[in-house]
């Protein structure tokens, strides 16, 4: 849909905003060729901010740029998940226990009104919020850190793996297994136990992982079916 023009943001960021939500919410799909002249008809605005846009999405790992034949929607592979949650891992390990050390009160408590929020939402199976509760969790989870430049790069793998995460957390079941992993990582910050801090980190990643390999192959079989039903 055309863009609204009434944002105080900069026409640019709007534009990369709008496209990063497409791609977010599988509007735009793995694979997909962006041809700037298009975008830029369908949102109603000129080649000059999709092409800003553009090349900020490809420094945050949404799209490709190929020489000679253009700019696809990134295609995440099994190897590029394994790589994003092996780095992942160990970072997140070494937040949660840097946050065992360093959490305020306000900050704990905060954690688990969230994990109260996130636990209604589910009985309401009201995923976009979900989604927006989860990720203030984690916000504040690595905010608790202590060390901004860890956030920073945090931030950036978990960019690289969020169009397939409302697919992942729907996979049947992970929603109630990640709120009870959600729990251990609280439980285990709130006693300031650095060790297992790390180790419920670390076990929801793994599982983070596996259920997220599971829904791409999902993906990939209704791929592969509508191709075939194509023919």
């Amino acid at each position: 849909m055309p863009i609204k023009l009434d944002s105080y943001q900069p026409l640019r960021e709007v534009v990369f905003e709008t496209m990063r939500n497409a791609i977010r919410t599988g509007i735009l799909r793995p694979g997909q060729r962006l041809m700037e002249i298009h975008v830029a008809e369908e949102l109603g605005v000129s080649r000059t901010p999709v092409r800003e846009a553009i090349r900020k999405l490809e420094l945050e790992g949404y799209v490709i740029m190929m020489p000679r034949r253009g700019t696809y929607v990134a295609n995440l592979s099994i190897r590029d998940v394994n790589e994003v949650f092996e780095i992942r891992t160990a970072l997140d390990s070494l937040a949660n226990g840097l946050a065992a050390e360093r959490i305020s009160d306000d900050e704990l408590e905060e954690l688990q009104r969230l994990l109260v929020k996130i636990g209604e939402y589910i009985e309401k199976n009201d995923m976009n919020k979900i989604v927006e509760i989860d990720t203030k969790f984690h916000d504040l989870l690595y905010k608790a850190s202590r060390n901004n430049r860890l956030v920073g790069i945090i931030s950036n793998l978990r960019e690289q793996l969020t169009s397939y995460r409302t697919k992942s957390m729907s996979y049947p079941g992970r929603l109630r297994e990640t709120l009870d992993e959600h729990r251990r990582i609280v439980d285990t910050i709130a006693q300031g136990n650095v060790l297992e801090a790390q180790k419920a980190a670390e076990k929801h990643m793994e599982k983070s992982e596996q259920t997220l390999l599971k829904s791409m192959k999902d993906l990939q079989q209704d791929d592969d079916i509508e191709e075939k039903e194509s023919e």
